[in-house]
């Protein structure tokens, strides 16, 4: 399998990209990092390194564990992280950092994927369109706190007030679900497989990449898989850039993973 990477901060002063992506030869991995700002007194590490930290465990349980299912090591990488600041930081607290996965395997002739959170997976079929698999809950209830949080002063004590209010519906039946400190949340994740021999391609995609479609609609997915193919990641996330200013929209991190060949381990 080949893989091209590109990911893009969002170039905000003071903070980090808190994307993820990497690859081994059979898997590839995308997180997209989650937290309000100035909850640093909650976790002292941030969330640019729970992001690294469980795509890092990720990659090293696909690597070395075949027979699992993808909802186990995601279960068990998020429960090595959380360990790993249990005793440090208030990782239970609503606030702490969190992370939405997507994650591509190859295994057996399948391509097996999983998504949890609203990152996004497209898979390019050559005989018929892309099918994208997204997780639709935590984008339903945002929906209903958008119009408070643009009617907020961005950074104020009302904005992150709702804020906070949004993120405590993570991790609930009612709510969404993200990876953060319980290894349950795994097993609500989107998960399925498809066959290598019907595909051309496969992408995975942070929030701030998938806007391309899902916000600004300069493309449909089938367009944004030749765009890869021919021009790469970065193309997709230059267009993003220029939507974003063109409407005045705040910047996000953006990560896009494009895997092709998918037939060679």
């Amino acid at each position: 399998m080949r893989v091209a990477m590109t990911s893009v901060a969002a170039g905000r002063a003071g903070r980090v990209n808190e994307d993820f992506t990497g690859a081994v030869p059979t898997a590839a991995v995308l997180i997209d990092g989650a937290g309000v700002p100035g909850s640093e007194s909650i976790c002292r590490h941030g969330v640019a390194w729970h992001a690294s930290h469980l795509g890092g465990s990720l990659l090293s349980l696909l690597s070395l564990v075949r027979d699992r299912s993808l909802s186990a090591l995601l279960a068990e990488a998020i429960e090595r992280v959380t360990d790993d600041h249990r005793d440090t930081c208030d990782v239970a607290n609503p606030i702490s950092p969190s992370a939405t996965v997507a994650i591509l395997r190859l295994s057996g002739g399948l391509i097996e994927y999983l998504v949890l959170g609203d990152s996004v997976l497209v898979l390019d079929r050559a005989e018929d369109a892309p099918l994208v698999v997204s997780d639709p809950r935590e984008v339903i209830i945002s929906r209903s706190y958008q119009p408070a949080l643009e009617a907020a002063a961005a950074g104020s004590e009302e904005y992150q007030r709702l804020l906070r209010d949004l993120r405590a519906n993570r991790n609930r039946p009612d709510g969404f679900w993200v990876a953060k400190d319980d290894p349950r949340a795994a097993d609500e994740a989107i998960t399925g497989s498809c066959p290598i021999s019907e595909l051309a391609g496969a992408a995975l995609l942070s929030n701030g990449a998938s806007r391309i479609v899902d916000r600004f609609q300069l493309a449909g997915w089938p367009e944004v898989m030749t765009v890869l193919a021919t021009s790469g990641p970065a193309e997709i996330i230059h267009r993003v850039r220029q939507a974003e200013a063109r409407h005045a929209v705040a910047a996000d991190d953006a990560t896009i993973a494009h895997c092709t060949d998918l037939g060679e381990a």
